[in-house]
C-alpha cells in the first residue's frame, strides 16, 4: 500500500500510470512503454531538455538564499523576464515578484488587490480554475475543484468560503460546436458593471473548462473592471510563457492588465516557479509600504536559473513561431476528428492547448463524488493503447491536449491519432 496521498487528473480510483523517466516529449513507464506526453502544462520544453538540465546543474552549486536576501540570479531572472517576455510592454509593466506555484501567485495577487482597495469581493468568469490554495481556491468555480473532499459514496465536504465571489458570463470561441449567432461581449456582459461594482479584483484565465482567449471579451471585461475600480488580473499561469503562440494570451487585444500571474512553463518544466507581475501604477501605489507576504523558498536560486534558461531557449529556438505553426495543424486535424466522431460536442483551443468536450452530463453537476470512471477518463485510457497521454482536468466529459512546446509535427500527428483512437469508446456509448 502506498504511503503517498495523491490526486489523479483522471477520475476514479485506479492508480495513475507509474512514470520512471522521460526524454523529450515522451514519458517512460515502469512497464517499459514510451508514451507521448500530450497534456502536461508544466513541461513546456518536455523532459530533460539539455539547456534546462545544464542550468539546474550549475544552480545546484549555489547557496540557499531565501526571499529576504538579495540574490544576483533573482535580479537577473527579473531582468530577463522583462527584457524578453515583456519586450514592447515597457509603457505599463512595472515589476515582478517570484513565488512557487500558480495557485500561490493568484492568491498573492488577489490578496494584494484586497489590501489596495480595502474591498473583499472578487470576480471571475464561469467555469474558471485559478488554483487550490487561499483566495485562488475561492476563485475556482469548477465545481469539482473546491479544495475539500469529494466523498465517493456521494456528496462533498467543502471548506468555508474565503471571499464573496461574483461570476461573469464566459465567451464561447469554439472552432466546433459553438452556439449559432454568438452575441457580442458588450451584450452578454451588460450586467458586468453592477457585478464588479464592489470587487477588489477581476481575474480572467484563458483555457480552463475549455474557455479560451477572446480579444473582444477581454477588452470589455477590462473596461468594466476599470470603470468599477476593480483591478484586472490576467491569469496566464497556463497560457503565459509561450503556450498561446505568443508570450501572453492578453497580447491579442488592446487592453493591458494591472497584474499578470505566471507559472507552469515559466521554469521550463525543470523547477517549480511562478510570478506576479504588476503594473507601474501598482508599483507607485506600493511606495511607502511593505508588502507583508513572505515565502522562504520563493525565488530560490535553482528556480531563478530555470527561468532565465527557459526564456533563452524560447527565444533562441524560435519556439513561439513553432507553436503558431502547430496551431494550424491542430485546428485542421481536430476539426476532422470532431466531424468524424459523433460523441464530440465541442472543440476549442489556441496555440498548444486544446479542449475536446464530449456529449454527456452538464459540467455544472459534476462533483467527482463517485467511484464511477467518467467517459473522458475512459477515452484517455484507450488513447494510451495508441501511445499518448491525454488529460481530463478531472472533468467528466472534457479532454485536453497540451503537449510540450517542442513537439514535432510528426509527434503531434501521433498524439492526434491517439485521440482519434480513444474517441471510439465515447462513440460506442453515445450511440
Amino acid at each position: 500500500m502506498s504511503r503517498l496521498l495523491r490526486t489523479g487528473l483522471n477520475a476514479g480510483e485506479a492508480a495513475p500510470m507509474a512514470v520512471v523517466g522521460g526524454e523529450g516529449v515522451y514519458f517512460h513507464l515502469s512497464d517499459g512503454r514510451k508514451l507521448i506526453d500530450g497534456s502536461n502544462t508544466g513541461g513546456g520544453l518536455g523532459h530533460r531538455h539539455p539547456a534546462m538540465v545544464e542550468a539546474i546543474r550549475r544552480a545546484a552549486d549555489t547557496p540557499v538564499v531565501n526571499e529576504g536576501w538579495t540574490w544576483v540570479g533573482r535580479e537577473q531572472a527579473a531582468d530577463d523576464l522583462m527584457a524578453t517576455a515583456f519586450k514592447g510592454e515597457d509603457d505599463w509593466v512595472g515589476a515582478v515578484r517570484f513565488c512557487i506555484s500558480g495557485s500561490e501567485a493568484n492568491d498573492m495577487a488577489l490578496s494584494l488587490c484586497q489590501a489596495l482597495t480595502q474591498r473583499s469581493a472578487l470576480a471571475t468568469r464561469e467555469r474558471a480554475y485559478h488554483g487550490i490554495t487561499g483566495l485562488s481556491r475561492a476563485m475556482t468555480v469548477q465545481p469539482q475543484w473546491h479544495g475539500g473532499l469529494a466523498v465517493h459514496a456521494g456528496g462533498s465536504k467543502l471548506p468555508a468560503p474565503m471571499a464573496p465571489v461574483r461570476i461573469l458570463p464566459a465567451p464561447d470561441g469554439a472552432i466546433y460546436g459553438a452556439p449559432a449567432g454568438n452575441a457580442p461581449p458588450s451584450e452578454y456582459l451588460a450586467d458586468a458593471p453592477r457585478l464588479l461594482s464592489d470587487t477588489a479584483a477581476t481575474i480572467i484565465d484563458y483555457t480552463q473548462g475549455g474557455i479560451y482567449y477572446d480579444g473582444a471579451y477581454q477588452d470589455e471585461v477590462a473596461r468594466c473592471a476599470r470603470q468599477a475600480g476593480s483591478y484586472w488580473i490576467a491569469d496566464e499561469v497556463v497560457t503565459g510563457a509561450g503556450r498561446a503562440g505568443r508570450w501572453f494570451a492578453f497580447q491579442g487585444a488592446q487592453s493591458r492588465p494591472d497584474i499578470v500571474t505566471l507559472g507552469k512553463s515559466l521554469g521550463g518544466g525543470a523547477a517549480a516557479v511562478a510570478a506576479v507581475v504588476v503594473s507601474k501604477e501598482i508599483v507607485e501605489r506600493l511606495k511607502g509600504s511593505s508588502w507583508q507576504n513572505y515565502g522562504t523558498l520563493r525565488g530560490h536560486p535553482i528556480s531563478m536559473a530555470a527561468v532565465s534558461a527557459y526564456l533563452k531557449v524560447v527565444t533562441d529556438d524560435s519556439i513561439l513561431e513553432h507553436v503558431q505553426k502547430l496551431e494550424k495543424l491542430f485546428t485542421r486535424r481536430l476539426l476532422e476528428i470532431a466531424q468524424k466522431h459523433p460523441s464530440v460536442q465541442r472543440v476549442a483551443g489556441q496555440g498548444l492547448h486544446w479542449t475536446v468536450e464530449l456529449h454527456g452530463p452538464d459540467w455544472r453537476t459534476w462533483h467527482a463524488d463517485t467511484t464511477e470512471v467518467p467517459i473522458a477518463s475512459r477515452v484517455a485510457e484507450r488513447a494510451l493503447e495508441a501511445g499518448a497521454v491525454i488529460g481530463t482536468s478531472g472533468e467528466q466529459t472534457s479532454l485536453f491536449l497540451a503537449p510540450p512546446l517542442v513537439i514535432s509535427e510528426q509527434e503531434a500527428g501521433l498524439l492526434l491519432d491517439a485521440l482519434d483512437h480513444g474517441l471510439d469508446v465515447a462513440d460506442a456509448e453515445h450511440g
